[in-house]
């Protein structure tokens, strides 16, 4: 619960809008607040669950446009999500096939503008590369929703 506090109470970064949120209502308040009502919510969908974790990317990823609000849930003993959008940031859905046949949507994000992130962000010791230089791009936790302009 510690943790879940001094992560909704940290201070934003440089073109970063971050809220927490403690019910559907706010959730879906908060969405519409930032968006507008032509929204719509997307999620990491996997067609049926497989022993099998090995994945490769097929054919027809989209661009969900950069007009987004990506929710994290925490832990804690209720729902409660960390909702931010950051500028320069592009929500994509990815296509994927397992070994064994499975199908499953991913969503993924590229931050096109990190020169605001901590030299120390362990995305730029893992790939060697200083704020700014390069965009960084990964996918989301299974638990993550994204709110997206249609």
């Amino acid at each position: 619960m510690k943790r879940t506090i001094r992560v909704c109470e940290r201070e934003a970064v440089n073109g970063e809008q971050m809220f927490c949120v403690r019910s559907l209502e706010s959730f879906i308040d908060l969405s519409i607040a930032t968006l507008g009502k032509e929204i719509q919510l997307l999620s990491n969908h996997l067609s049926k669950e497989t022993n099998n974790p090995l994945f490769t990317i097929a054919r027809g990823m989209q661009d969900m446009g950069e007009n987004e609000l990506v929710c994290h849930k925490d832990r804690y003993p209720r729902a409660v999500f960390l909702c931010h959008s950051i500028n320069k940031t592009t929500v994509y859905k990815v296509p994927l096939v397992g070994r064994d046949g499975t199908k499953a949507n991913a969503l993924a994000v590229c931050h096109k503008d990190t020169s605001a992130w901590s030299p120390k962000h362990i995305s730029f010791q893992i790939l060697k590369v200083k704020p700014g230089t390069v965009p960084i791009c990964h996918f989301l936790a299974k638990d993550t929703l994204a709110w997206v302009s249609n």
